[in-house]
């Protein structure tokens, strides 16, 4: 039977941090804020996969208040997703998500991302979608201040 899951993170762009999108460093004068690299996109399909479970956040299984996850690649939390799809005799489907924000230009990093986030679950990368837009330049992702995403997953479960 399949299941779907709906993620969607967001995260404040601050100086001093490297921007983490996908999986792929992209050059920019600014990074996202968070405890661990605070890749939104990897954290919306997270948070996507482990919805087409049943289970709750990532923030159940990775807590901002442990200290293990500090400045953690976020691809080890899309692999942890992938394991409790395992663990229940699931597959994952395919996965979608959007990106969204006025700057950097992400097209140039897509395949990347894909191949990355992929390689974190288990999946060819054909089974990933990966899209950006903006927000038209208006709201606090307009005006720069964060980037956010929205992903869907869907999931292969036994009855």
């Amino acid at each position: 039977m399949t299941h779907v899951g709906i993620g969607y993170d967001v995260h404040q762009l601050v100086e001093g941090r490297k921007l983490i999108l996908g999986g792929v460093e992209i050059a920019h004068t600014k990074g996202l804020d968070g405890h661990s690299d605070a890749d939104v996109l990897m954290h919306a399909i997270c948070d996507a996969v482990l919805g087409a479970l049943g289970e709750r956040d990532i923030g159940t299984f990775f807590p901002n208040t442990d200290p293990r996850w500090h400045n953690a690649p976020s691809k080890i939390f899309l692999q942890e997703a992938a394991r409790q799809v395992s663990f229940r005799g699931g597959k994952i489907i395919n996965i979608d998500a959007t990106l969204i924000g006025e700057e950097p230009k992400i097209k140039p990093h897509i395949d990347g991302m894909k191949f990355q986030i992929a390689e974190a679950l288990g999946l060819n990368p054909s089974r990933v979608g990966v899209k950006a837009t903006t927000n038209e330049r208006m709201g606090f992702i307009g005006r720069g201040e964060g980037i956010a995403a929205m992903a869907v997953a869907s999931v292969d479960l036994p009855e």
